[in-house]
Parts: structure tokens; C-alpha cells; sequence
């Protein structure tokens, strides 16, 4: 049975072919939302889209697909044009897609380390350009799917690319804490949820054995609930609301981000 404060609600969720991204948008599907399905690649968000169809049930709309690596920013920039135009009105944006930081340093075609440009600034980016879109009606907000890992991090701001001293895991935490970080932006009404250790491809990083992606999704989904009130720049861990790390609430950090991250997507004030 739809929800009915999801039901009318437009929902982006990014990196949701599989893992707690899909389980968001297959949760969302099932109370009534409509889903804007993104995908690294097309022929990925179709096989995602009809599994979701085969087994959301009979409320769940059709979900929007769209395609974009976000280690091509480029691709991102065309996603945001697509969304703003096919769907003016957004409620809401779940940044989930994440990869895990490679063994070896690995720099994309924008120049800057992987796992920063494919957790964090793509997701800058994308938020940054949908704003127009996102509404400010009550209950409009991005979700940012975080992890309990931004408390090991720094933000190495001289080299945030890592390129002087690279570790996989540092480089993952740095990415994680930036996107936390970012949810203190005053733009827009954000918050961030560790969703818990799952049993996706990122658990590795975490632990031996998870929780399920559905388990994990149903904390993202909770959030993007109108009915559910939320304070910008919030950390959930799983459903509690607690403090992040203390740089996630600085304002001066904040400001030193947002400006990293408009110098490294190439966006001028």
C-alpha cells in the first residue's frame, strides 16, 4: 500500500543499481514515489529498472532512467541538464553511488582521485546544479548515504588528491567526511545517514559479515520521509541522530570545501 506522504514525491537516488542504493529505490517504488533510477551505465539502470518493476508490486510507478559515471564529470553536468529539464519540480536527492578507494592510486580523467570525485564532488556537483530543481517545499531535502568511517578522516586540503601519500582506506574516510561535511551547506537542506555495515561491495571495508541492503536502505528511506522532520547538516546513524565528526559542523570547514570542491569541479562563483 502507498504511502501517502511518499506518494507524491519525485526521488532522485544515485548509484541505484544495486546495494542500498537499488533497496532505496525499490523501497521508495513500493510506497508510491516516483523514483529517478541513475546508473553508471544505461544497459545497468535498464536490468536494475526491471527487477525493481518485477518485484516493487502493483502500486510502484515505472521509475525514470539515467545514466552517468561519475568519474566523468562531464556526465554528470548532462545528468543534472536531463533531470532539471524532464522533472523541474525534485523533492528529493539521495547521493549514494560510492566505490571504494582502489589499491593503487588511482587519478580519473578530471585529475582528482577516484573515490573523492566519484563519493564527493560528483555528488557537489550534481547537487550543486539541481538546485534550481530541488524544491523548497516542506519536506524537500538531499539525503546523503555517509558512513560511520568520516570520524577516521581528514581532509587533506594541500593535497586532497593523495597523490604525496595514498592509502586506500584514508582515501575512502576523506571522501566520506566530505560528503558529510557537505551536508552543513546552507544551500540546500541536507542531512547524512550511515545506513549501518551491509552486505554490498563495500563491506570489505567494514567488516567481516553486514547487516542486509534492505536493512541498511530502510534508514535512507526513513529520511526522505516529509513526515519525518529534519535539521540541515544532520548525522544519523542508522535511525539515531548524533553528533558527526566536529569538522562536519564547522562553518570555516564548510566554507574551505566549498571552495575546494567549486576549484576541482571547475565551477566559478
Amino acid at each position: 500500500m502507498p504511502n501517502s506522504t511518499l506518494s507524491s514525491r519525485t526521488v532522485l537516488v544515485t548509484g541505484a543499481t544495486s546495494g542500498i542504493g537499488y533497496e532505496t529505490a525499490r523501497q521508495l517504488a513500493e510506497r508510491g514515489a516516483t523514483v529517478l533510477l541513475h546508473g553508471r551505465t544505461a544497459e545497468e539502470t535498464r536490468a536494475a529498472a526491471d527487477r525493481l518493476i518485477a518485484t516493487a508490486g502493483v502500486g510502484a510507478r515505472q521509475p525514470a532512467l539515467y545514466s552517468a559515471d561519475f568519474a566523468h564529470l562531464e556526465e554528470v553536468e548532462t545528468l543534472a541538464r536531463t533531470v532539471v529539464a524532464e522533472h523541474p519540480h525534485l523533492d528529493v536527492l539521495v547521493n549514494n553511488a560510492g566505490v571504494a578507494a582502489p589499491e593503487r592510486h588511482t587519478v580519473t580523467a578530471d585529475g582528482n582521485e577516484i573515490a573523492f570525485q566519484v563519493n564527493f564532488l560528483a555528488h557537489y556537483l550534481l547537487t550543486c546544479l539541481l538546485e534550481p530543481a530541488l524544491t523548497n517545499d516542506p519536506g524537500g531535502r538531499v539525503v546523503n548515504v555517509s558512513s560511520s568511517l568520516h570520524r577516521t578522516a581528514s581532509i587533506q586540503w594541500a593535497d586532497p588528491n593523495r597523490a604525496r601519500r595514498y592509502s586506500r582506506l584514508a582515501a575512502y574516510a576523506q571522501s566520506q567526511l566530505a560528503l558529510t561535511v557537505f551536508a552543513a551547506d546552507p544551500r540546500v537542506t541536507a542531512v547524512s545517514v550511515h545506513p549501518g555495515a551491509c552486505d554490498t561491495a563495500l563491506l570489505p571495508l567494514y567488516a567481516h559479515e553486514g547487516l542486509s541492503p534492505a536493512e541498511g536502505a530502510a534508514h535512507v528511506v526513513r529520511l526522505c520521509d516529509p513526515a519525518v522532520e529534519i535539521v540541515n547538516g544532520a548525522y544519523y546513524d542508522r535511525a539515531e541522530r548524533v553528533g558527526p565528526a566536529p569538522a562536519a559542523t564547522e562553518e570555516r570547514t564548510v566554507k574551505r570545501l566549498t571552495k575546494l570542491a567549486d576549484l576541482l569541479v571547475g565551477r566559478t562563483a
